[in-house]
């Protein structure tokens, strides 16, 4: 278990840098598990595979949160670990513009507002 952990903070500090940690430390006092399940499970085991990379992990994961809407403070956490993991800021809102279709405009608009605060 403690492989996973250790592995999982590697991937997170990767991946989220700071903003990670704030979200892991935030949890510390009312919900410590859920930011070890954060580190093991969605790190430690599912970022670590290696099929994918990172830049095609933060790709998906902002999709999916685009696509789910109401996801904002994570979406800005992921589109800052999409710019870390390599994707451009051209890349992160034509990926938003390619949701459209899919997801409709409110979301994307959301996501491209998001994406606003984070780039500039």
């Amino acid at each position: 278990m403690k492989d996973r952990y250790k592995r999982g903070l590697e991937l997170l500090g990767r991946v989220d840098g700071e903003g990670g940690e704030h979200v892991i430390e935030s949890l510390s006092e009312i919900a410590p598990d859920v930011g070890r399940y954060i580190v093991e499970f969605a790190f430690g085991d599912i970022y670590a595979r290696d099929v994918l990379s990172l830049r095609d992990r933060e790709l998906a994961t902002i999709a999916s949160l685009c696509s789910q809407g109401a996801c904002e403070p994570q979406l800005k956490v992921h589109i800052k670990g999409a710019l870390n993991a390599g994707l451009t800021n051209e890349e992160i809102i034509e990926t938003f513009i390619q949701l459209i279709p899919y997801v409709g405009f409110p979301k994307v608009l959301n996501a491209i507002s998001v994406a606003k605060e984070v780039l500039q």
